[in-house]
């Protein structure tokens, strides 16, 4: 594209009106940098008027700040040491309100530690944006040319992109090359991370096992890698959060469909993809380094099997099926990744065992959304831990060590998701993510702490009834047999499809047969209407279960009859009414757990 001349007034004017310097960069042909420069030397710079948060009645304690393209600046810059922390922007799914935890956690230290404190976010239903949280507000959109404004205004002597999320995560690399001080792991750090290919030759330099994956910006090439590496392969876009558009692709045609709409989601960045591991245990892992120790604040076992996004599967604290040797390869794996990334603050790592091999799915070099269960669950603040060591600060120094494990309690993450909210939608999980928030349930055993987390999550458990179950071929195996028994062991009536029904009745299991919807009156959702059911095991699986997928979910929703979609949860749901039928759960403030 040409190049247009550049005119004073009339960029004034854009400005005024709301033009970005990007917009106005493409509409010229030239670049975001030129146009900034271009401003800065022309004197178009923005004012910051302030907002009175106490209307005048006393003097405000936090000023608020925005920014405008007029005549007089309202805020006044002081004399101390400043930080400023970048929030996540608005709440959506895949990032939300548990890195605002890891943004307030990070002002608090950041103010102990005697600095100015300064938050950046546009989204004004946080902690951090609250009038007495920061020592500042600025309520400006998480752009490179919005945070530059109040940088050159401020002029800080740090700035902490690790804690809202990959949205400030992209800023790290331009704001860097723009002379400001990243503090914590460096933008090369998080890009190894990012960069599949870097990130690769990391995994092989430290000898650390991984699935097989490649790199791909057009069809040829995804079918290619796809070819190589072998099908299923897990396909996701990347520099994306929450698993937006991840799917599993188990043939070459679902694969160029996928690869007809990737482009749209990160446009000019290549499509992940990854070899998936089917019937695989995953583990998260959340940790903290200051460049030369690493403290892990605690291992999770999902519940979900792989192919569930984290965000949406239940993980317990400590892991509960897990050898002593693959235990210690996640630690093990956990510290030379620290140290291969040089990582300065929080770090998350995604793992998944299959055939007692451990497997590095992925590393993120910042803040994840699980830090405020795992701080809560150990009794230590890792967010607040991790901003301090980006300040200067050292694990010693603070007298942080190893986690002890020995955990008297279980804790347990679930997922919460907001399916009585929108209909149509399906309520099966996978790979992209779709829980908006999540809740704990703690206890010294595993039944009374899952009781506890799907009561908190809407999801409450019966102690009698009739239980449906409705599985897929993949699924009539031994652990439904088994689950089906317990079951029968509580008390339950056994109700089956009728495939699963027939499975059922080879392996001396009793149960009454029931219609699908498309069989035949009484059916599946006439039962969960009239209260015949309490509780469902429907596993779908492939496009001819999707009608009943449907009705089944929805009526269960409907009707408020708890389901589980996976064996795993299944499993864990006998537990579960087992201590509820024995009365097992009890109530004492958290922490009572820590003591």
């Amino acid at each position: 594209m040409k190049k247009k001349p550049l005119d004073t007034e009339i960029l004034l004017k854009a400005k005024r009106l709301g033009y970005s310097d990007r917009q106005i960069a493409e509409m010229l042909g030239r670049s975001e940098n030129a146009i900034r420069e271009f401003r800065k030397k022309n004197n178009i710079i923005p004012v910051f008027k302030t907002v009175d948060t106490c209307a005048a009645e006393f003097e405000a304690e936090t000023p608020y700040h925005f920014s405008t393209y007029q005549e007089e600046t309202e805020s006044v810059q002081s004399a101390k040491k400043k930080v400023i922390i970048l929030g996540s922007g608005p709440n959506r799914i895949g990032q939300g309100i548990e890195f605002d935890y890891c943004c307030v956690h990070g002002v608090i230290a950041a103010r102990e530690e005697g600095y100015e404190a300064i938050m950046l976010n546009c989204n004004p239903e946080t902690v951090s944006t609250d009038y007495d949280t920061a020592d500042k507000l600025y309520f400006e959109p998480l752009t490179f040319e919005d945070v530059m404004n109040v940088i050159d205004v401020e002029k800080p002597d740090g700035i902490i992109v690790s804690f809202g999320g990959q949205t400030p995560l992209k800023l790290a690399k331009p704001l860097e090359e723009a002379g400001v001080k990243i503090l914590g792991t460096s933008s090369d750090g998080i890009d190894v991370a990012e960069d599949r290919k870097r990130f690769g030759e990391l995994l092989r330099k430290l000898k650390i096992p991984h699935p097989e994956f490649g790199t791909a910006y057009s069809v040829a090439e995804a079918t290619d890698v796809a070819s190589l590496i072998g099908y299923p392969v897990l396909v996701r876009p990347s520099y994306v959060l929450g698993g937006r558009a991840m799917e599993i692709c188990y043939n070459e045609e679902s694969l160029r469909q996928y690869m007809q709409t990737a482009a749209d989601i990160s446009p000019g960045k290549p499509v992940l993809i990854d070899r998936f591991l089917e019937d695989a245990f995953e583990f998260d892992v959340d940790a903290v380094a200051d460049g030369d120790d690493v403290v892990i604040g605690a291992i999770m076992e999902h519940i979900e099997e792989a192919g569930i996004h984290s965000g949406d599967s239940a993980a317990v604290i400590p892991p509960y099926m897990i050898t002593d040797k693959c235990l210690q390869e996640l630690k093990d794996y956990t510290h030379m990744l620290a140290k291969g990334l040089n990582v300065v603050g929080l770090m998350n790592i995604q793992f998944a065992m299959k055939d007692d091999v451990v497997y590095v799915i992925e590393v993120n070099p910042r803040a994840s959304r699980t830090v405020p269960f795992v701080s809560k669950s150990i009794g230590l603040p890792l967010a607040k831990i991790a901003a301090k060591i980006m300040l200067g600060k050292k694990l010693k120094e603070m007298g942080v060590g190893p986690v002890n494990g020995d955990f008297k309690h279980i804790a347990i993450k679930e997922a919460v998701f907001p399916f009585n909210r929108f209909t149509r939608v399906k309520v099966f999980l996978g790979p992209e993510m779709r829980s908006t928030g999540e809740v704990m349930g703690i206890d010294t055993n595993f039944g009374a702490a899952y009781a506890k987390s799907q009561a908190a999550a809407g999801n409450p458990l019966p102690k009698t009834g009739c239980v449906l179950f409705s599985v897929n071929d993949n699924d009539k195996n031994g652990s439904t047999i088994e689950i089906a028994r317990d079951f029968i062991g509580l008390g339950f009536k056994v109700i089956a499809t009728e495939g699963t029904a027939r499975f059922f009745s080879e392996h001396g299991i009793a149960n009454e047969k029931i219609f699908k919807v498309s069989e035949g009156r009484p059916n599946i959702v006439d039962f969960i209407k009239n209260g015949k059911i309490q509780f469902i095991v429907n596993t779908p699986f492939g496009e001819e279960a999707r009608y009943d997928e449907y009705a089944i979910g929805w009526a269960a929703i409907e009707h408020k009859v708890s389901f589980a979609t996976t064996l795993s949860a299944a499993s864990a749901a006998v537990k579960a009414i087992k201590s509820l039928q024995a009365g097992q759960l009890g109530v004492k403030p958290i922490q009572n757990y820590h003591r």
